[in-house]
């Protein structure tokens, strides 16, 4: 008998475009070779331009899908995106608690590519106090993590990333990646940090267009990393390659962002295949 792959289990919005939420998530873990447990947190109207509107599922149907599995089968890594509602976070962080043991990679979505707000104060101060304590990997951009560590008072844009990292850490991540693609850099820096600092940082060429689903094709990738048995470390790096890559290999589907290649793998090995 073939033994089993890892399992990632993922909480994400379905994304009829097919750039990001749940079927980024599956195509990236698919990928990568391990198994996708698809948990649907909302309903999306959304194209490769933006999300038009969100309709939450009921909290009780979200925690049900994932209970389910979770009694069906071993999961080596949870993973969260695109949430829906203030009871929707309380659902699934009342889920993961009761399996401490799995690893969390967050990819805090607040806002759409073109710059849609996806959530509320009242989702995020939830996201603070319920998730963030539970959380192994948070993969804020640099304008989520400022909006997710800032105090009322104070200017978001003037926040150093480094406080914010640490501002987050406080809250009870364990370890916070903050990606660069929105600072005004040639290259695309991205930190990974703990509680002793800087763990590693590591920069890439910036490309010329806009994607729809990076940021949970990177999330994505660092979960179904960490389920194959990769350190955090190794597991951060190695998801950020292979985004690049699947970044690289981008194809614009309709007349919105492009959509990162997830199979450019499989691509590059069947055109080996047909020159031989």
């Amino acid at each position: 008998m073939l033994q089993p792959p890892p399992i990632v289990l993922s909480f994400a919005a379905n994304d009829p475009s097919g750039g990001a939420g749940i079927q980024a998530d599956s195509l990236t873990i698919a990928s990568l070779g391990c198994h996708p447990l698809p948990i649907i947190t909302a309903a999306t109207v959304q194209d490769t331009a933006g999300v038009e509107d969100i309709f939450p599922l009921d909290p009780e149907w979200v925690a049900d899908q994932a209970r389910a599995v979770l009694e069906d089968m071993p999961v080596h890594v949870f993973k969260i995106g695109l949430l829906g509602s203030v009871e929707i976070i309380a659902a699934i962080a009342e889920v993961i608690s009761d399996y401490p043991a799995i690893p969390l990679v967050l990819d805090p979505i607040l806002i759409s590519g073109r710059g849609d707000e996806l959530v509320d104060e009242e989702m995020m101060d939830a996201m603070r106090e319920l998730l963030l304590p539970q959380v192994t990997v948070l993969t804020p951009n640099s304008l989520e993590a400022r909006q997710l560590s800032q105090d009322e008072d104070e200017d978001p844009q003037k926040l150093d990333l480094s406080l914010c990292a640490h501002s987050l850490l406080d809250m009870g991540c364990e370890h916070v990646l903050i990606t660069g693609t929105h600072e005004n850099t040639i290259q695309v820096t991205n930190i990974l940090f703990n509680e002793n600092g800087i763990v590693r940082s590591d920069s890439w060429q910036r490309l010329a267009h806009s994607y729809h689903g990076s940021g949970c094709t990177l999330s994505s990738a660092i979960a179904a990393l960490m389920a194959k048995g990769l350190s955090i470390e190794q597991s951060v790096f190695e998801a950020q390659d292979y985004t690049w890559q699947t970044l690289n290999a981008g194809f614009q589907p309709g007349m919105g962002q492009y959509i990162p290649n997830r199979l450019f793998s499989l691509e590059k090995n069947n055109k080996a295949v047909d020159k031989d």
